[in-house]
């Protein structure tokens, strides 16, 4: 590592509420030269918006600008390679304020080891740079207490579960959990809720969209419009209730 280099801090900024952001991760990004965040490309960010009130004139702001999200690549274009090569171009961004002396704080939604797209600056830049990371509340805590429900009693196990799983192994992994949180819905939205009605947890199971945000929506599992349900939405399937 190089002494005079600037320090890389991922900053966990929580799930949505401003409010969630914790004292250290909020005075860690005031002090910060630099604030880099991750946005698709004509967005303003989820992340930047938690924090946005928070800097000052004097702060530089690096977007990060995915160069695409959902869309689907025409061949020979690779989802993969191009999300690779971006995130090699990113961590060349964020290294030249690093070799600068500069501390560079790239803040992500959540929590920046859970989901978060930090963690793949941390994978290219942390063994160059001094790195510390700062935990966020995450959208899964979030989103169980707005629906106002304990995830796990006692000794119970907790399944943390992509939608994108193919069906046949969500379905086995979901029969084989206590509670599970099934994450990146959207498209798959319609293919978990089969999954649910076939392991009959449908009656358990409880959906939220932007939990947090201004823009929180609840709905009945079987009210949700499976082409209209967005990346940040989450099912949460509770362990049974236990009373002492």
């Amino acid at each position: 590592m190089v002494a005079s280099a600037g320090r890389l801090l991922g900053l966990g900024v929580g799930p949505g509420d401003p409010e969630l952001i914790t004292v250290k991760a909020l005075r860690l990004l005031r002090a910060a030269p630099v604030v880099a965040y991750f946005v698709a490309r004509g967005k303003t960010g989820n992340a930047f918006s938690i924090i946005e009130a928070h800097l000052d004139a004097a702060q530089q702001r690096l977007a990060l600008v995915y160069p695409v999200t959902t869309e689907t690549l025409a061949p020979p274009l690779c989802y993969e390679t191009v999300i690779a090569d971006f995130y090699d171009a990113a961590a060349a961004q964020v290294a030249a304020h690093l070799d600068a002396g500069r501390d560079v704080a790239v803040i992500c939604e959540g929590d920046p080891f859970f989901y978060g797209s930090y963690m793949y600056l941390h994978d290219r830049l942390a063994e160059r740079y001094e790195a510390e990371v700062v935990p966020g509340v995450c959208s899964m805590l979030g989103g169980a207490a707005m629906l106002g429900v304990p995830l796990v009693y006692r000794n119970q196990s907790l399944s943390i579960l992509s939608g994108v799983l193919p069906e046949a192994e969500l379905e086995r992994r979901l029969a084989d959990s206590d509670a599970a949180v099934i994450m990146k819905l959207g498209r798959n939205f319609e293919k978990v809720r089969r999954v649910l009605d076939r392991l009959g947890l449908s009656h358990r199971a409880l959906y939220i969209e932007r939990a947090t945000m201004a823009r929180q929506r609840i709905v009945p599992i079987d009210a949700v419009d499976p082409m209209s349900s967005p990346y940040f939405s989450l099912l949460l399937v509770p362990g049974e209730k236990w009373r002492k």
